[in-house]
Order: structure tokens, then C-alpha cells, then sequence
């Protein structure tokens, strides 16, 4: 990708740069030439589309329907993608419904293919819909490219915000977000907690999540963050943490060459004095 966005600063202070100046560097990576090819390849293109085989086909129109849910990964997994596709996401057994990582069960059902006898491609204002998150998720991933913590805090509007809005129970909000992999890592970041976290029982996790929650925001409730203050403070305390845990990443790091370097130095005078 030929767009290179401007973040001079890590953390906290990176992150109010970076929203200064969002719109105008928006702007420019929607203008990179690459970008502009695929999203007009996509509005041209989508509407002729009637099945999940024939999107997966199309290795450009599928990059840009897996861009758009942060599954850009998955591009080369085509049996799997179709599958998730196609069995939609109203059956129990469904494939999307089984999977821990939710996105593939939100890009099944916005697709629609197993769900309806007329896919969501049919519809007159779905490429630009699919687009907008396109370009969104794509812009992250520019700034990702630069610092993965602006990457992460800059979905949590959308990704969170939209899960704090739900109906749904607070515990299936929190396992919610313990299948959604950026969510998880914001939280466990936030709450300091350890790498290993994720090997706990999950009951157990939905149990130290919200004790934390509850200690650092005063609710162990998801729905608090459809407030922007509550949503921003969750961001100031990811951010400022994933910093000094890098800090002290590098600062292991450092130590631990200091000590190869001492230690083989002193193998040296060793062999010397022999």
C-alpha cells in the first residue's frame, strides 16, 4: 500500500494527534491509487453477485468483503469462507454460529447468502455500505502498520460501540467480546492482565472481567460504554498501558543483551587468562 499515515507519536499522545488530524489523512488513503481501484471494482461489481460460490470466485471482490470485517487473512481460505457463507447464521449448527471469532457470523449475516432466497448483494445501497467499512478497517490497518495499539483503539467506536448498544444480556456482551480478538486484546491490555488469561475457564474469565471493569470504571456493565467519555477513558487506559507494557518489554529486552554481552565477556578475559 502506497499510503504511509503520519502518527509521530506512540500512546495517548499519538492518539490525539492522530484524531486532529483524521479527516485529512483520510482523505489521502482514500485517494491512493490502489484503494480506489478496489472499491470501485467493488460498487461496479457486487450487484451481479447471486452466491457465496461465485463471491469467493472473485478474489477481488472477496478481499474487499473480508477487508471489510478485519478477516483479510482468511482471503486464501475460500472453502472455509464459502462455508461460513452459505450456511448462513439462522441454523444453530450453522458454521458461523460454532466459530469463537463472531465476525465471521456478522459477515455471514450481512452477506445474507444462507439466510434469504435474495442475498444482501441485491440491495441497491449495499456496496457502499460494504465499502465505508472497507475503507475504515483499511485505514486502521495503515495506521496499524505504524502502531497496532491507534489501530486497535480506533475500532473500538464502531466494534464496541455497537456491542454496548445491543439488547442482549451484559454476560453475552462480555463473551462476546472474549471471541472477538482486537476486543479481547484492548480489554486484557486495559486490565493488565496476563497473556495467559486466555487459557482460563471462560466462566472464570466473564468472572475477573467484570470485577475489573467494576474496579476501573465503577460498572461491570459492556452497555456503559455507549457512553463517548466512558468509551474514551477505556481508550486513555489501553493506550497508556500498552505503552509502558512495551516500556518494560524493551527494557527486558535491553537487559537481557547486557547480559549476553556481560556474560560473553567475561568468557573472553576467561579464555585469555588461560
Amino acid at each position: 500500500m502506497s499510503f504511509q499515515p503520519i502518527i509521530p507519536f506512540s500512546g495517548y499522545t499519538g492518539w490525539k494527534f492522530l484524531n486532529r488530524t483524521m479527516t485529512a489523512q483520510k482523505i489521502a488513503f482514500e485517494k491512493a491509487p490502489e484503494i480506489k481501484r478496489d472499491v470501485d471494482y467493488f460498487k461496479a461489481n457486487i450487484g451481479k453477485i447471486n452466491t457465496a460460490a461465485e463471491l469467493v470466485a472473485d478474489r477481488r471482490l472477496l478481499s474487499v468483503a473480508l477487508g471489510a470485517f478485519g478477516l483479510d487473512s482468511d482471503l486464501k481460505a475460500k472453502a472455509f469462507i464459502e462455508k461460513v457463507l452459505q450456511e448462513g447464521t439462522l441454523k444453530g449448527d450453522a458454521l458461523a454460529n460454532k466459530l469463537t471469532d463472531k465476525r465471521y457470523l456478522e459477515l455471514s449475516a450481512t452477506f445474507g447468502f444462507g439466510d434469504f432466497a435474495t442475498p444482501s448483494t441485491k440491495i441497491s445501497d449495499f456496496g457502499q455500505r460494504i465499502v465505508d467499512l472497507y475503507q475504515a478497517r483499511q485505514f486502521e490497518t495503515a495506521v496499524g502498520s505504524e502502531d497496532g495499539n491507534l489501530r486497535l483503539a480506533m475500532s473500538l467506536p464502531r466494534d464496541l460501540g455497537a456491542l454496548a448498544a445491543k439488547t442482549s444480556s451484559e454476560n453475552t456482551k462480555w463473551f462476546t467480546i472474549m471471541g472477538n480478538p482486537p476486543l479481547r486484546k484492548v480489554f486484557e491490555t486495559a486490565f493488565n492482565l496476563p497473556a495467559s488469561f486466555g487459557q482460563v475457564d471462560v466462566d472464570k474469565q466473564l468472572v475477573v472481567l467484570k470485577a475489573r471493569a467494576e474496579q476501573t470504571f465503577g460498572n461491570s456493565s459492556v452497555s456503559q460504554f455507549k457512553d463517548p467519555a466512558k468509551l474514551d477513558e477505556l481508550v486513555k487506559i489501553f493506550l497508556l498501558r500498552g505503552d509502558l507494557a512495551s516500556a518494560n518489554t524493551q527494557t527486558s529486552r535491553a537487559s537481557s543483551v547486557l547480559s549476553m554481552l556481560q556474560s560473553g565477556q567475561a568468557q573472553f578475559k576467561a579464555l585469555i587468562r588461560r
